[in-house]
């Protein structure tokens, strides 16, 4: 494999995104801009930029290297992943636009009129983003590591570095176009070499077993009912409690572009699924040898030499490279951007200054754990946050848009039995691994965490009757009255 190419790609998506994101620092002058881009991103735009920063590194090289240890069961994910967006379309996408809100914890703390619940929002807020970053900044220095003879932190480095400086240069603002830009090259990324690697298999007489690839097994039918339901209600609660996905609806002029935005972003990610996954089922033809723990993930990267040998497999190798090198940046500057807006709001008092230091704190954190850290599976990874975003912050959200009687101590509360449950599952399933029906619920939590962050959200708001706020009636008439007039939403920061 010949590194001059796949270095030659990595330099220049940097050069490219370092241009997109300074070019709209020039923009960004105001409090609004490195926040929620003054209000001003228009729907087809704001739909790219989603995209590109939820489509992470989980999705890009975890996906085909999850199938191809695990099989059909692999699939489950896209399809979680992107029908999360159907909820968020429902529930939240317009209601938390009409807020006025800049950050999660603003709206907390305006819906349920409490300090103290706006603190405990912010730590979660802070852990989901944090434990976010982690497979990302893993995930770079893996791709740079299997086609370049660098140091293993090498690419964890380089994505930090970048997208610690354009988010503080600039913000939502400048970002917001190195997002957009980004998910069309990841889609073209894996888009162009899988059309070519489906020519030349079709192509090369080669006879396929499907009971091979894919023994009865590995199907859908011989998927556990609860290990399945529990994920898919992790991956679809878990899209509503993503710190970097909300931030972006506050980015909308108002409600109905919100609501316009979630219809495309479904769209646009769904499409992309829909690559990757063939270029999972590729690699279960032509890498088998692979499916390895700690190999796997690189075998989207594998593909292209082994199918077309030459400078056409090294060239299609540097695309996917670089399209890896634009999931962890895009990722990682979405999750960045809506951390420091927390940090300089709730730590630092908000200016533009304040942003700045906590857009180099926000990265530094997540970066020092990624170089302590030993890297698991990336998917696996990702999964883990979807589950614990699932058990805090997305109850809060749900009831604080559509119960009036939630309260600041039921939210406390709720969040804090969610953590504590989800700590105690990750604990219990590094202990008693395979250990029968008590190992199957601490691997996958969420059919059980979320329904007791819930219940206990409940039973201690109704328990608190002289909490619910003074103005929930008014507020919650907001969240849900219709924008009146076009391209006006509500106020900033709203009380």
């Amino acid at each position: 494999m010949n590194p001059v190419f796949d270095l030659a790609a990595v330099g220049l998506l940097v050069v490219v995104t370092a241009v997109l994101g300074f070019a709209g620092v020039r923009l960004s002058r105001t409090t609004s801009d490195f926040f929620v881009a003054s209000r001003s991103v228009r729907s087809v735009w704001n739909a790219s930029a989603i995209s590109g920063e939820y489509l992470s590194a989980g999705t890009f090289l975890g996906l085909a290297g999850l199938v191809l240890l695990s099989g059909a069961e692999g699939f489950w994910f896209p399809i979680g992943y992107a029908a999360g967006y159907l909820l968020v379309l429902l529930f939240v996408a317009a209601p938390l636009r009409r807020s006025g809100a800049y950050t999660i914890p603003d709206f907390v703390e305006a819906r349920l009129e409490s300090r103290a619940a706006r603190r405990v929002t912010s730590v979660v807020v802070l852990v989901i983003g944090w434990l976010y970053i982690v497979p990302q900044l893993h995930g770079a220095a893996l791709a740079l590591g299997v086609v370049a003879p660098v140091p293993p932190w090498a690419g964890a480095v380089l994505v930090a570095v970048l997208v610690a400086g354009i988010v503080a240069a600039g913000g939502m603002r400048a970002i917001t176009a190195v997002q957009a830009f980004q998910y069309w090259l990841k889609l073209t990324a894996l888009l162009v070499p899988a059309v070519f690697l489906l020519v030349a298999l079709s192509g090369g007489g080669a006879d396929v077993d499907p009971a091979a690839v894919f023994p009865a097994e590995r199907g859908p039918a011989g998927a556990d009912a609860y290990l399945t339901g529990s994920l898919l209600l992790a991956l679809l609660l878990g899209t509503i409690g993503l710190p970097h996905v909300l931030v972006r609806f506050y980015t909308s002029p108002d409600g109905a572009s919100a609501r316009r935005t979630t219809v495309i972003v479904i769209v646009l990610v769904g499409a992309f699924y829909a690559v990757s996954s063939t270029m999972a089922l590729i690699a279960r033809v032509v890498a088998p040898d692979l499916a390895v723990p700690g190999l796997a993930d690189t075998v989207v990267l594998a593909l292209p030499s082994r199918v077309l040998p030459g400078v056409v497999g090294e060239l299609l190798t540097a695309l996917i490279v670089a399209g890896a090198f634009a999931a962890f940046l895009a990722t990682s500057s979405g999750l960045v951007v809506s951390l420091a807006g927390v940090v300089s709001q709730d730590v630092f008092g908000g200016s533009v200054r304040s942003f700045r230091l906590s857009a180099v704190l926000c990265t530094a954190v997540p970066l020092a754990m990624a170089l302590l850290t030993q890297p698991a599976g990336l998917v696996s990874s990702v999964g883990l946050v979807f589950v614990f975003a699932a058990s805090t912050l997305s109850p809060v959200l749900l009831l604080g848009v559509w119960w009036r009687r939630l309260t600041a101590r039921g939210a406390v509360a709720g969040m804090a039995v969610g953590a504590v449950a989800c700590g105690a599952a990750l604990l219990g399933a590094r202990l008693v691994a395979n250990a029968g029906p008590v190992g199957v619920l601490f691997a996958q939590p969420a059919a059980w965490t979320i329904p007791l962050t819930t219940a206990v959200l409940m039973v201690v708001s109704l328990a608190d009757r002289g909490g619910i706020p003074f103005r929930a009636d008014r507020y919650l008439a907001r969240l849900h009255t219709p924008d009146t007039r076009p391209g006006r939403g509500a106020p900033d920061r709203a009380t």
